[in-house]
């Protein structure tokens, strides 16, 4: 898991350094209003979306509830870091007050490479018609099968809404190219559909899968739906692990989960289920159901150990128990509510759904030709 959080921190890093420095060639004068988007985000509260957190649960001789759970705050927490990618490169491109389709290009201060920025209008793409589109290429790398792109975004102003698809390798050439296919696609909106305020896809793609001995919970494929509605966030979506084991020594799973957090309180519940990577099964009742944390482990552990006595495996799994319960320190109990403040959320996860897991683990994203 660490080595996926330095990658992504890496790739939040160089957006936001990307355009400093560079020289315009040619750009607007200032003062002339961007055509580009404020915003290409929604927020997660930090009690389901972080690196790491304090397990409060201290039970002896139980799995801890975070071992799982905490896990899934990180998952969640790199699909939050690919949106945030857009929204600091957005940000970035904003020196050069684009306000019109044009053209231009500059060396970038990251690899030292020529980068070519294209803006355009009335751009078709994913069965729509986009006001604009910008796409942003290594120069040196336009031959490639890929085109060198680095980044196309699609977009409409009023209201916001467009999609956004990045390659980092062609962003920064700096690495060993072991990342060269990972790729990943935002769709953002902020036109009401589906009841939200604002929603997000998030898409990854092509992540390189660690060494099982070092990192076994390498993620390889995400997709994830956020929408916000008031402080309230709801989360679903699913990321695959090849090399997972649990007990029994099967490899291969997804994390299918369901979250909402209240961002004002900054507290959070998940239900997790951990379905094979190649399940083709669409049903909430059997992915967080059959294959739930506690059912999954429990049916594993009988596996390797048949004769062994059902009441330790209850004990040994109290905190697999659905659902999970999060507040700004991370993990705090499973299946047992700590409080009246979390009702709301109980009631939001349920009308959630992951996706197919076959689907998540045969992920594809590829740039518009």
């Amino acid at each position: 898991m660490k080595k996926l959080s330095l990658f992504f921190g890496s790739a939040l890093l160089i957006a936001s350094l990307l355009f400093s420095g560079c020289e315009k060639n040619p750009a607007p004068g200032p003062g002339e209003d961007s055509i580009l988007p404020q915003s290409f985000k929604v927020d997660i509260p930090d009690a389901i979306s972080r690196q790491a957190s304090t397990n409060k649960s201290a039970t002896v001789d139980t799995l801890k509830g975070n071992d799982i759970y905490e896990h899934l705050a990180n998952f969640i927490n790199i699909g939050e870091g690919a949106a945030g990618i857009v929204q600091d490169v957005i940000g970035a491109i904003t020196v050069y007050h684009i306000n019109k389709p044009m053209s231009f290009s500059f060396q970038s201060d990251d690899d030292g490479r020529t980068k070519n920025v294209t803006v355009v209008a009335n751009s078709s793409y994913d069965n729509a018609t986009w006001e604009f589109q910008m796409t942003i290429t290594d120069a040196e790398s336009e031959g490639n099968d890929d085109g060198g792109k680095a980044i196309q975004i699609f977009w409409n102003r009023d209201p916001v809404e467009g999609i956004a698809l990045l390659k980092p390798y062609n962003i920064d050439r700096r690495n060993d190219g072991k990342d060269a296919s990972a790729m990943f696609r935002i769709d953002y909106s902020e036109t009401g559909d589906h009841g939200y305020d604002a929603h997000m896809l998030v898409y990854i793609a092509g992540l390189p899968v660690a060494d099982p001995l070092e990192d076994p919970y390498s993620m390889s494929a995400l997709k994830m739906f956020v929408g916000k509605k008031g402080d309230y966030v709801d989360v679903y979506g699913n990321s695959n692990h090849p090399n997972a084991t649990f007990f029994a020594g099967h490899a291969g799973f997804n994390w299918a989960f369901v979250a909402a957090g209240n961002g004002s309180d900054d507290i959070g519940v998940a239900e997790v289920g951990l379905p094979p990577s190649n399940l083709d099964e669409p049903s909430r009742s059997v992915l967080l159901g059959y294959y739930s944390i506690k059912d999954v482990f429990t049916r594993e552990i009988m596996e390797v150990w048949p004769g062994i006595d059902p009441a330790s495996i209850e004990a040994f799994l109290y905190n697999t128990s659905a659902p999970g319960f999060f507040d700004a320190a991370g993990f705090v109990s499973g299946g047992t509510s700590p409080g009246s403040q979390y009702d709301d959320l109980v009631a939001r996860i349920q009308d959630l759904s992951p996706y197919n897991p076959k689907e998540i683990s045969n992920l594809v994203i590829a740039f518009k030709d």
